[in-house]
């Protein structure tokens, strides 16, 4: 049997630590051999390879991102690319492929298993913790607790100048990261993608802290949207999947709660600090197990499935269930969080 691996989509903590458990479980147990694509769905397609075996995935559990590159490249909207995928799988001699990746890269693995006939094996990653046929995925608990930290840093800062801070963190469609860094950074403002806000509302809790002579933080999700108005775009380009590029929100908000309250705000945008660096434990332990399963579910042949995290389980679930809609935060949710606001 040989193996196939891609990483796809945004890079995040814990990448190679399913790379790592895969290739290790594969070599020592069922004696597989194993071939990395680069660069996510641009490796098929282009036929950019790279050997994977023990030696390779030494020392990489605790690094950031993947040693095998990844991209937002789209196969089904490429000239002639489920052909050309077709074609290295074949070259190759690659008797299965595991996909790592959210969304749009397991969408794509979706597709090619189900009406392809390509053997897919998913496995979630996505900082958004979105997809809702698993509890969490990884890279999810690095980028809440980067998120904490640094809203925890803005506590002081804001307190010692008496200004409103506005923190944007990661979220297109889902606000999951926004609602538990928030809460845990004891935010007085958390605003979410699921949600519209109204700006007048935010401005009062505003106004409400300063009055027990406390410097207000707001946490808003790039995707959140004011209740009369869209989306703010960084530009309108989009990108292989259909996606635009979300960037904005949260000076836009600060520049509002200026102009409405009178006090001075100032805007932090963590970005892509979010996706990198050193996964937590958590994200170690689930990606590592993650993997393990996914390369059963190949030896099994259980092909055209997600390993998921169910509980403390790890279960297998169709990719095109898996991929079929987002997982978003739920109302009651937000409700419990609403308590701290102001």
């Amino acid at each position: 049997m040989r193996v196939g691996v891609l990483t796809g989509g945004g890079d995040c903590p814990g990448l190679n630590a399913v790379i790592r458990a895969v290739v290790r479980k594969g070599v020592q147990e069922y004696g597989y051999d194993f071939i990395g694509f680069r660069d996510g769905w641009r490796g098929p397609l282009e036929n950019d390879t790279v050997p994977l075996d023990i030696r390779a995935v030494r020392g990489i559990l605790p690094r950031g991102g993947t040693i095998l590159g990844s991209s937002r490249t789209n196969p089904l909207k490429s000239e002639d690319g489920i052909r050309r995928v077709k074609e290295t799988l074949a070259k190759q001699e690659v008797d299965a492929l595991i996909a790592i990746g959210g969304e749009d890269t397991l969408g794509v693995a979706a597709r090619l298993s189900g009406d392809y006939g390509i053997r897919c094996v998913g496995v979630p990653k996505t900082i958004d913790n979105d997809l809702s046929a698993t509890d969490y995925t990884f890279g999810f608990d690095t980028a809440v607790n980067i998120a904490t930290e640094a809203i925890d840093r803005l506590h002081t800062t804001a307190e010692s100048h008496m200004r409103v801070l506005v923190v944007e963190v990661m979220g297109r469609h889902a606000g999951w990261i926004a609602l538990h860094s928030g809460l845990a950074g004891g935010a007085n403002v958390i605003l979410l993608p699921e949600q519209r806000f109204d700006v007048d509302q935010v401005c009062a809790w505003v106004e409400s802290r300063f009055k027990i002579r406390y410097a207000p933080i707001v946490v808003i999700a790039e995707g959140a949207m004011p209740r009369d108005g869209d989306a703010v775009l960084k530009d309108d380009t989009l990108d292989s999947f259909g996606h635009v590029r979300l960037s904005g929100v949260g000076e836009w908000l600060a520049k509002e709660i200026e102009k409405r309250t009178g006090k001075e705000a100032r805007t932090t945008v963590l970005g892509h600090v979010q996706r990198g660096g050193t996964p937590s434990a958590f994200d170690r332990w689930l990606a590592t197990r993650f993997g393990l399963h996914a390369i059963d579910a190949v030896r099994d042949e259980d092909f055209g499935k997600m390993v998921a995290l169910r509980g403390t389980d790890i279960i297998r679930v169709p990719l095109a269930e898996a991929t079929a809609r987002l997982k978003t935060v739920d109302p009651s949710l937000y409700a419990e969080a609403e308590v701290f606001f102001g």
